[in-house]
């Protein structure tokens, strides 16, 4: 089963680190190992197959989760958060591609070396427009592997018809990404209160949304936009930079 992984107070990289079991409502805790003799002496009731780590206080009161596990609904069941957000809707996207744009026409354009970066509205650039008018604001951060993947050149490709329509997206390199320890899946944030996270299978393609407004998920999903969207840079000024190293 997947880990999933939920937060961290260790400023260094290593433990102690709270992971969620995809799929069960069980927590994976890691931290040092208790060796004191005294201390294992009091424990009651130990499995063999048990064993015991420290963690500090902080890090359940932060990011242990307070509800039961979401259940996995369809995409479509979240698609009226889009109009009905007052104010922000902020996306990280994680994968080195996705299935939906590989099988879209725009995918078969740009392979043909068609220019993909003005686009007629459709439906998801007209709500973008309608609802930033209103001064709310779209925002993603894309992770971008070093070189971009096929998948990530499209996403630099086509982006300028969503900054066009009020999307501000910016981009950071994986290695950025793992080094702010970001969550590794992707995740809508709605006012920084609903946290929309896509389960995807191995071939990228979107088996479903779990929706949660857990407290402790929700600021974990925070704390990764604010430390992100500080060190991501500009679509046109990151497209730049992949196109300087070519």
């Amino acid at each position: 089963m997947t880990l999933r992984f939920l937060g961290t107070t260790s400023d260094d990289g290593d433990c102690p680190t709270l992971y969620e079991i995809e799929g069960t409502d069980e927590i994976l805790v890691q931290g040092d190992r208790e060796t004191d003799p005294e201390h294992l002496a009091q424990l009651r009731d130990v499995k063999p197959s048990e064993t015991f780590v420290r963690v500090p206080r902080s890090l359940l009161t932060r990011y242990a989760p307070r509800t039961e596990a979401p259940e996995l609904q369809p995409f479509a069941s979240v698609s009226h958060l889009f109009r009905e957000f007052r104010h922000t809707a902020w996306r990280l996207e994680t994968r080195r591609g996705y299935a939906s744009d590989r099988n879209s026409p725009k995918w078969q354009r740009w392979q043909a070396g068609e220019d993909i970066a003005t686009e007629p509205a459709n439906a998801w650039r007209e709500n973008v427009a309608e609802q930033t008018a209103a001064g709310k604001r779209f925002e993603r951060v894309r992770i971008a592997d070093e070189p971009p993947t096929q998948g990530q050149e499209f996403l630099l490709a086509s982006a300028p018809g969503n900054l066009a329509a009020g999307e501000d997206i910016r981009n950071l390199t994986r290695t950025e990404a793992e080094r702010l320890r970001l969550p590794d899946y992707d995740f809508w944030l709605f006012d920084s209160k609903t946290l929309v996270r896509f389960a995807f299978d191995d071939e990228d393609t979107t088996l479903g949304v779990y929706v949660t407004q857990d407290p402790a998920e929700v600021l974990a999903a925070c704390q990764a936009r604010d430390a992100a969207w500080h060190h991501a840079a500009p679509t046109t000024e990151f497209a730049r930079r992949v196109r300087s190293t070519v």
